[in-house]
């Protein structure tokens, strides 16, 4: 029984064990009440957030507030950093999901990407302080809460954009901010496109900066321009980091943290901005996500001993008798193809507009990308001698994946409710569905696939060695689907960090986007292999893979396409 359960057991462990310590990090040892809040946004819509409440902060001693934003495609939680920080030190924090992101409802940018209305919400409680409220957006999420200061001009007292700029591709912003820090990293990788500079270690020299800092000359890094007094205070911090580390270290955190210790009136004393623990919260939620992919394993393994999906059970017999030649093609191609297609087919994937059925552009861009490399793969299939035999059983196989993922999404419902966390780590992240985003994840499922139909049958019929043990045949599967884009994601920021720009300078969004393909990929290569192991058949692997990643990217991405959709004018993909 233990050998049949443990790997179930052990995922749950590490789930409750990660998400216990997640959970004790973000609420400061219960000394901080964090709340998943909706909110009415303007025109019907339904905005969401994350809200970080102090003990100390109350009705008959209000507390200042922070309105915290992210980026494109990311949600609510990714500011966890700036949140935990804050509300240790006595802040009230608003995390907020800009409309058409997380569980707001609406499309990308819609509502003034729901900014004014978020800060309206933040003043409404009872326990803040309206007269010392701050703003704080990294990316794109500087566009809600620039809308929300120009919809309220005495509304904040001070603002952080982290890797941003006023007027982000024709976003609202005031002309002249009120107590503006602005954190921009060395490396970033949207320099060109934020500051019309070449690298982001450039940005003091930028036009536009010394423009926003009234003055002729670079902008010194650290020092203060202006008044906090008169609302007119500038400071520029520049840090060795990325974009996507701009909220995910110490070096982007702290100057948020310390422009609001400055800027805002009445906070407790806290400890200085350079002590920071959230990283231990996204440690606890990283291990969490280690105990999902062996929570869908072990379920899979438990249903394989019961007599409705016994039939599914068959050790695999797999055609390859040894790692020849041919053997260390077939790895080669199948690690190096998808990730040499990876831009050429994103940029393809452009023309794959938003639409109600598909409402999501860079899933999209992602969708066109896998069944590119689909189609590859099936040609190169018809190339092969050795002719693996399958054993499918697809009713059994489709309910078999559907009580596998089920599990695996009935654990996270548990750990939202009972710890206000989810699974992720950095930029990687699994948060829940929203109730729009059921509709929408079916019909990306069904591409998603086609996709892995094709790719779990290759990784059977090409790579499994006859004889092999169970940790020599997983890890062969997770080396083969991650390996390329680890090499793609490691020669773009060598490039980055020995010269300052990307090995592709065009490619920002979509090099940050293959960061989260290299964890995701080993876990399809780990499920692929697995299942094919128990079973002589690609189908399981291949339907657990689709609706888990097909969950992932629809839950953690942006809806473009609303009743309102326009199509964009020519070259108006390209800048996004």
């Amino acid at each position: 029984m233990l050998r049949t359960c443990g790997f179930f057991l052990l995922g749950l462990a590490l789930i409750l064990g990660g998400s216990l310590l997640a959970s004790r990090v973000q609420t400061d040892g219960g000394r901080v009440e964090v709340r998943d809040v909706r909110f009415a946004g303007d025109g019907g819509l339904i905005q969401s957030g994350l809200l970080y409440v102090p003990k100390t902060a109350t009705a008959q001693d209000p507390a200042p507030a922070v309105l915290a934003s992210h980026g494109y495609i990311n949600t609510r939680e990714m500011q966890s950093a700036f949140a935990i920080e804050l509300a240790r030190r006595g802040f009230v924090v608003l995390a907020m999901d800009m409309t058409g992101h997380g569980r707001s409802q609406g499309g990308v940018a819609e509502n003034d990407f729901g900014g004014p209305a978020a800060l309206r919400y933040l003043q409404g409680l009872p326990f803040v302080d309206r007269a010392n409220i701050g703003l704080e957006g990294h990316s794109m999420g500087g566009g809600p809460i620039l809308a929300a200061a120009v919809a309220q001009p005495d509304g904040y007292r001070s603002i952080v954009l982290e890797g941003s700029t006023p007027g982000l591709l024709g976003a609202k912003a005031p002309e002249r901010p009120r107590n503006l820090a602005v954190v921009f990293g060395g490396y970033d990788e949207f320099a060109q496109l934020m500051w019309q500079v070449p690298k982001g270690s450039d940005v003091e020299r930028s036009a536009r900066l010394m423009a926003l800092f009234g003055t002729a000359a670079p902008v010194v890094e650290g020092r203060v321009y202006g008044s906090i007094a008169d609302g007119t205070a500038r400071v520029l911090h520049n840090p060795p980091i990325t974009h996507p580390w701009e909220h995910f270290s110490r070096a982007g955190v702290a100057p948020a943290v310390a422009w609001f210790q400055q800027t805002l009136d009445g906070e407790p004393a806290g400890p200085p901005a350079g002590e920071q623990v959230w990283l231990w919260k996204e440690i606890g939620t990283g291990i969490a996500f280690v105990g999902f992919a062996w929570l869908l394993l072990g379920t899979f393994e438990i249903l394989l001993r019961t007599p409705l999906f016994a039939g599914l059970s068959r050790p695999a017999e797999p055609v390859v008798e040894r790692r020849d030649r041919r053997w260390w093609l077939a790895f080669a191609l199948t690690a190096l193809v998808p990730a040499l297609t990876f831009y050429p087919a994103m940029k393809l994937g452009q023309v794959f507009f938003p639409m109600r059925l598909f409402p999501q552009w860079i899933q999209n861009q992602l969708l066109v990308w896998a069944l590119v490399n689909g189609l590859i793969f099936l040609v190169l299939g018809r190339f092969r001698k050795r002719k693996p035999v399958f054993v499918n059983r697809w009713l059994l196989s489709v309910a078999a994946a559907l009580v596998t993922v089920g599990a695996g999404y009935l654990s996270l419902v548990a750990v939202e409710a009972v710890f206000q966390t989810d699974y992720r780590f950095w930029v990687l992240g699994l948060p829940t569905l929203a109730a729009e985003d059921w509709a929408t994840l079916v019909p990306y499922v069904v591409l998603w696939t086609l996709f892995f139909l094709v790719a779990v049958r290759g990784l059977a019929a090409d790579l499994a060695v006859r004889g092999e043990g169970f940790l020599s045949q997983v890890t062969t599967g997770k080396l083969a689907m991650s390996l390329g884009f680890l090499a793609l994601v490691t020669i773009q920021y060598v490039t980055l960090f020995a010269t300052g720009f990307l090995a592709t300078p065009s490619e920002p969004l979509n090099t940050i986007v293959a960061i989260q393909f290299v964890p995701l990929l080993a876990l399809v290569g780990a499920i692929g292999a697995w299942t094919y192991r128990r079973t002589s058949s690609y189908v399981p692997g291949a339907l657990i893979c689709a609706l888990v990643i097909g969950w992932y990217v629809t839950a953690g991405t942006a809806v473009h396409w609303t009743p309102d959709f326009k199509l964009p004018q020519p070259g108006a993909s390209r800048s996004r």
